[in-house]
């Protein structure tokens, strides 16, 4: 299938490279909140400060997630504010494994987000232009 005018391939809505890249994008927003919480635990001073930072940096992420990136977001901006708070929320997670020292897991975790962003956006604006 193309897009009228375009000759360009578009993969159909339910297509499996594009499902599975829409599963492995919640997965990894997933992660991310999951390592923002062990950043958070691993971080805070006493038993106070880690639930504060263990409990509240996912927490504010997933706030900000919700309002701007969120498919269904209430105020989602254009897409330089969306790849912006994607780049928070998901760096921020990659930077959270980092800190809690596995480099090398937070090279690949920053990777996968890149790409698979990336293959996203790009996809879903072609599906979104072939209906």
């Amino acid at each position: 299938m193309t897009a009228e005018g375009r000759g360009t391939p578009v993969p159909p809505a339910g297509g499996p490279w594009f499902m599975a890249n829409e599963v492995l994008a919640f997965f990894v927003e997933l992660a991310a909140l999951g390592a923002l919480g062990w950043w958070g635990f691993a971080t805070g001073e006493g038993v106070a400060g880690r639930l504060l930072l263990g409990l509240g940096a996912p927490l504010a992420a997933a706030v900000v997630w919700g309002m701007f990136a969120a498919p269904r977001a209430r105020h989602r901006p254009p897409l330089p504010g969306v790849l912006l708070v994607k780049a928070v929320v998901l760096g921020g997670g990659a930077y959270a494994v980092h800190a809690v020292g596995h480099s090398g897991a937070a090279v690949l975790f920053a990777v996968v987000v890149v790409v698979n962003t990336a293959l996203a956006e790009t996809l879903r604006r072609r599906v979104a232009a072939a209906v």
